[in-house]
């Protein structure tokens, strides 16, 4: 029986895995500040760095997002963004060149309204790669799975701290692509530090599944991802890419390009001197530290 190719995503992630690090995907919100800015944006991180790119959906009701976010999607929705807006810029995006996956995150009630078949068929068409609905649950995702897979999209699911080994394993059963794994109890938003059991929900995880799991929600600093990164096959950062955006508001895109570069020299293979610095980040944060890779690590 022949093997099954790799998707556009599954094949990134084996690639950064024989390369010794961990995917970088950051999250941006289309049409924040404006639309022709944020597509500027988001080129300059598939420049600088990003393996994946993560393209936020506007919706009225971000119910997983935090301040940062949801500000961002008021604002482009604002600016008139829609649904289908939204997919006439991914593909604008690939007419200007962006090669990484891209997988498009969204509220279930915009796509429901469109049609879960036509949106589906529509992004592929588009460029996109993949699909990530916080809030459509396992049990209820089944229309929308047909319409993915007869799509070509992979469907991403999301895990909490607080999943079971039961929805672990049925999440890892169903999702394409790589599971999303929430670091934490609450919504995103840069934070201070780490939550201290997240190197055991990563364990939990990986005991269940061989798919890659990428852990984002409040990751903010190079340091922090750099220590993710010794865990999970892929790094998500969406809020403080947004927050670096926002200082800069005079050269956005070059403050995306230097914010993702940061991330991107972090996941790096850690040369022997910094070497202090991140396991410091890790014991702070009850990681992994040294040489010794972590129980369960994929491709280490």
């Amino acid at each position: 029986m022949s093997k099954k190719p790799l998707t556009e995503i599954e094949q990134v992630f084996a690639e950064t895995r024989t390369a010794g690090r961990t995917a970088l995907m950051p999250y941006y919100t289309l049409g924040y500040p404006t639309p022709d800015t944020s597509l500027a944006i988001i080129e300059s991180a598939a420049r600088s760095g990003a393996d994946l790119l993560e393209l936020g959906l506007p919706f009225s009701d971000p119910l997983a997002d935090g301040p940062s976010i949801q500000r961002s999607t008021q604002v482009a929705l604002e600016q008139g963004m829609t649904l289908t807006r939204c997919l006439e810029m991914t593909q604008a995006l690939r007419q200007r060149g962006v090669r990484q996956p891209l997988i498009l995150m969204g509220y279930y009630n915009p796509l429901l309204s469109y049609g879960l078949e036509r949106f589906c068929q529509a992004a592929a068409e588009a460029g996109a790669n993949g699909l990530i609905i916080p809030d459509l649950p396992l049990e209820e995702a089944g229309e929308l799975l047909a319409a993915s897979r007869a799509a070509g999209l992979a469907l991403v699911f999301m895990l909490a701290p607080t999943s079971t080994a039961e929805r672990i394993a049925a999440a890892a059963a169903q999702a394409s692509g790589f599971l999303y794994l929430v670091s934490l109890i609450g919504v995103t938003g840069a934070r201070q530090g780490l939550p201290p059991g997240l190197a055991d929900f990563v364990e939990r995880v990986r005991q269940a599944t061989h798919k890659p799991v990428a852990v984002g929600f409040g990751i903010a600093t190079p340091e922090q991802a750099q220590a993710v990164g010794r865990l999970a096959d892929g790094v998500i950062v969406g809020s403080a890419l947004i927050n670096a955006v926002d200082r800069r508001l005079d050269n956005p895109a070059q403050a995306a390009a230097e914010f993702i570069g940061s991330l991107r020299r972090a996941l790096e293979p850690a040369p022997a001197a910094l070497k202090s610095t991140v396991e410091a980040v890790s014991k702070a944060n009850g990681l992994p530290v040294g040489d010794e890779p972590y129980p369960g690590f994929l491709g280490c």
